[in-house]
């Protein structure tokens, strides 16, 4: 037993030791270039995604035509199409596409109701 504490006390104190160096961390200059480049591949991918026929036909089962849907993609700011890209990526495959459109639906209805766009005739802007 004596010697099973020991061992465990020279890792923590192996442990704690190495715990207070400094971690090396890079940073650099990242271009508008770069950034231009991610954005307009994310608004690449969600009109890629837009444009297969399973997800153009949950669409306009929605109530939304595939117009408006790609007009709103368009008109979303870069983190609302990084975070939707990263949703469809994260989604398992062939599967949860209700998720992702329940997401666009969410995302056009509160876009309505701020008064930025009128997709749907149900709702009224508070503008």
């Amino acid at each position: 037993m004596k010697n099973f504490k020991q061992i465990i006390s020279a890792c923590l104190i192996v442990c704690i030791t190495f715990a207070g160096f400094p971690m090396a961390a890079q940073a650099g200059m990242v271009s508008t270039e770069e950034v231009s480049a991610a954005a307009d591949a994310n608004r690449d991918k969600l009109s890629a995604f837009l444009a297969r026929e399973d997800v153009r036909q949950a669409v306009q089962a929605q109530g939304v035509s595939p117009q408006a849907a790609a007009e709103r993609i368009k008109a979303m700011s870069d983190v609302e199409v990084a975070q939707l890209a990263d949703r469809i990526d994260q989604a398992p495959a062939g599967g949860d596409v209700l998720g992702i459109l329940f997401t666009v639906f969410i995302v056009l209805l509160v876009t309505d109701i701020m008064g930025l766009t009128k997709v749907f005739p149900f709702t009224r802007s508070v503008r």
